[in-house]
């Protein structure tokens, strides 16, 4: 079947260096999945953390209410769980205390008709890293077009 992306996290390659990249599973409601189905979903303010017991959760992911639900609907921004190995996550949460990274949530794809969410590791960026990002941008932008001011 294939990839069918549905949201992307465009301002995490922009305020973060990106590093290591997992593929992890998400505990969702009924009324969630089908919402996701209209590609309606938003992690730009999302983040992941891992509690004392070796869980790892999603905070402040969107999913917008599904319309055609009943009372039974879900809460928009309710905490997700991600499903990820043992093993896999003793290996971020080792990176993530001794080199003090992030775990940021980049992109949320149907995988052979379930919803996998893809996390990396990110260190934060200054706003000198930024600037210097966008005037490489600025420069292969004028080279492609042919502008040599």
């Amino acid at each position: 079947m294939g990839i069918k992306i549905i949201t992307k996290n465009k301002r995490a390659h922009f305020d973060f260096f990106l590093q290591d990249k997992v593929e992890a599973g998400l505990v969702l409601l009924g009324t969630e999945v089908k919402s996701l189905r209209q590609g309606k979903a938003n992690i730009t303010d999302a983040y992941v953390s891992i509690d004392q017991n070796g869980e790892v959760w999603l905070y402040n992911m969107l999913i917008p209410h599904y319309e055609f639900g009943n009372r039974s609907n879900h809460e928009e921004t309710r905490k997700r769980k991600l499903l990820l190995n043992h093993k896999e996550i003793v290996e971020l949460s080792n990176k993530m205390n001794q080199q003090s990274l992030a775990i940021v949530p980049t992109a949320i794809y149907f995988k052979n008709s379930t919803v996998k969410i893809e996390i990396a590791l990110g260190k934060g960026k200054k706003n000198y890293d930024k600037r210097a990002d966008q005037a490489k941008k600025d420069v292969e932008r004028k080279l492609q077009r042919g502008d040599y001011d």
